[in-house]
């Protein structure tokens, strides 16, 4: 469990990074690019990533 959480919490920081840099025009190639609503999905994305990298180890 605690493997799987860390693994879900690593992709959805990446894909998160890449939503932000699409939504900011940074990484264009994609409907997202120029897009603000991408780079806020991004960061919520990213925020509950870590949330789920960092409880996962303190999980029984």
């Amino acid at each position: 469990m605690k493997l799987l959480l860390k693994i879900v919490g690593a992709v959805l920081i990446v894909i998160g990074g890449i939503w932000v840099l699409q939504g900011i025009n940074i990484l264009p190639g994609s409907f997202m690019t120029g897009q603000m609503q991408w780079a806020i999905y991004g960061a919520i994305a990213m925020a509950v990533g870590v949330v789920l990298f960092l409880v996962a180890p303190r999980l029984k």
